[in-house]
């Protein structure tokens, strides 16, 4: 099953007051496994970054005015999203942003289905933090990388923590496929050769040492009467 995990950087908190996304960061699970492919950009949102905007992610606005514009790279994210569901946490925010860029250019919104992993946090530990930091926190994984919020770091967070909210992964355990040809020859993954059977009759010298074993039980309950 194949899910791909997104996470966007901002100008603001609301697309509806004209922020704008300047970074978006996707990572391909493979049957919640990262297989390594990657989508990563950096956007120009055409305006300004506020101050508390770039407090919080460090991309100015000199900065990412040398980058395309969202028109420019939509087609290549949409491409990577393909039809798969989308893990993202706190959805709400980054499917509105998303969606709003879309509807600025024109485009039908997204139709993906959306798996929020702080949804499903809030649902496990109710009560409890759900943020991604206390999350990674909760389940030991390294937050040494996120100095800041970026897309790129937050989505290999995201995609350690979907994974240990689903249960964790089984250490050691290996389910990978036998080869066609393996399960034909009955060899299995290591290419085995055949074991000789093994006798299951009782020998000569077995059944005298039973027999004898008998003759030492008093009163055995296969002899009692019903």
């Amino acid at each position: 099953m194949r899910e791909i995990v997104v996470d966007t950087e901002t100008t603001g908190l609301d697309p509806a007051l004209g922020h704008r996304i300047v970074e978006i960061a996707a990572l391909e699970l493979m049957h919640h496994v990262p297989t390594g492919r990657k989508f990563h950009c950096y956007v120009n949102p055409e305006r300004d970054v506020p101050e508390d905007a770039y407090a919080v992610h460090g991309l100015s606005a000199e900065f990412l005015a040398g980058h395309p514009p969202i028109a420019a790279v939509i087609d290549d994210l949409l491409g990577f999203l393909g039809d798969a569901p989308v893990v993202i946490h706190n959805a709400e925010f980054d499917i509105a942003f998303l969606n709003a860029e879309l509807a600025l250019l024109g485009r039908p919104q997204l139709s993906s289905r959306f798996i929020d992993t702080l949804s499903l946090a809030r649902k496990r530990f109710p009560g409890s933090p759900a943020s991604l930091d206390a999350l990674c926190r909760r389940f030991a994984i390294d937050l040494t990388a996120r100095d800041k919020h970026g897309a790129v770091v937050d989505c290999g967070l995201l995609a350690a923590v979907y994974i240990e909210l689903l249960g964790g992964r089984q250490p050691g355990l290996d389910f990978a496929p036998l080869e066609t040809a393996d399960l034909a020859l009955g060899t299995g993954m290591h290419n085995r050769p055949p074991r000789p059977p093994r006798p299951h009759a009782a020998t000569p010298e077995e059944l005298v040492a039973h027999q004898a074993l008998l003759a030492t039980i008093v009163n055995p309950m296969w002899t009692l009467a019903g």
